[in-house]
């Protein structure tokens, strides 16, 4: 039975952006879900800010949700940390907000902790902040404001 809540304040998430998968190595994960999924690489990056190798792979088509592939560029990026104390897996699930500022407002009027007090660069140009684990349930969640498109 689904469950209503009438007194639920306005949605502050759209949708699923995609989910965040730690790798050790991005291009045999690459290779792994193109082989076993039959998954595709739709864009790919450096992000320095963040110190990782990415990969966006498309589930289906390329309108909805992605996985995202991780990798360390070094020994001090958080991915590595995170690799090293819970090996390859999900990082993170992240979702698409219009607008990450607002949206990350709202969320510490609730009381979450939020990692950034100002949203910095995502995947392509995109606008990120992150909610803290201890906030959400032991899960790392990416607000995503994707890049306006021309």
């Amino acid at each position: 039975m689904l469950e209503e809540f009438p007194d639920s304040p306005p949605p502050v998430v759209r949708a699923i952006d995609h989910v965040g998968i730690a790798v050790p190595d991005l291009d045999a994960a690459i290779a792994w879900y193109a082989q076993t999924f039959g998954m595709r690489v739709v864009h790919s990056e450096v992000n320095e800010d963040q110190g990782v190798r990415e990969a966006m792979l498309a589930v289906g088509d390329e309108a909805g949700p992605m996985i995202q592939l991780l990798a360390p560029l070094n020994d001090q990026s958080p991915i590595a940390k995170f690799l090293a104390s819970r090996g390859e897996g999900v990082h993170q699930v992240a979702y698409t907000v219009d607008d990450v500022e607002a949206a990350s407002d709202t969320l510490r009027a609730r009381g979450l902790e939020l990692l950034y007090d100002k949203p910095r660069r995502g995947t392509a140009d995109s606008r990120v902040n992150f909610v803290h684990p201890k906030s959400a349930g032991g899960v790392l969640v990416e607000l995503v404001q994707p890049a306006r498109r021309n």
